[in-house]
């Protein structure tokens, strides 16, 4: 039987952990997906496996393979914490420089945090240490 391994993806993917809420899933997805104010969406790619169900950053990262990782500057994970708040704080691990560091994002700053990594326009650490005091990255206003 072959191990379970995270698929090599063309955009950064989101991986969802929580499977006791469909409904949920697809209310974060859509606003993943939404347009952010200034009309940009985040270019992601889901990934919807039972078999990744409760698994921790860590165990996430063991799964992942060189090429997976080399394509990606971090990746998103829908997890119970996610799907348990309106703001769709998903959590961002870093693949770099910073690989295995980790913040939440909500959901209308996804797009952001995808873009400027994406073209290498900021670094993981910038959003990460731009996070409000709870750990979330919201945006970088005052």
């Amino acid at each position: 039987m072959p191990q379970l391994m995270l698929p090599t993806t063309d955009a950064p993917p989101v991986i969802r952990t929580d499977f006791r809420n469909q409904q949920a899933w697809e209310a974060a997805g859509a606003a993943i997906t939404a347009p952010g104010e200034e009309g940009y969406t985040a270019d992601v790619e889901f990934i919807d496996n039972p078999a990744f169900a409760n698994l921790t950053a860590a165990q996430l990262l063991e799964l992942l393979t060189e090429e997976a990782a080399g394509k990606q500057r971090c990746l998103f994970v829908v997890d119970e914490t996610t799907l348990a708040s309106p703001e769709w704080p998903v959590l961002a691990i870093g693949l770099r420089d910073d690989h295995g560091r980790t913040f939440r994002v909500t959901a209308a700053a996804l797009y952001s945090v995808e873009a400027n990594l994406s073209i290498g326009n900021m670094y993981f650490f910038e959003f990460a240490d731009a996070t409000d005091a709870d750990g979330v990255f919201r945006d970088f206003s005052d």
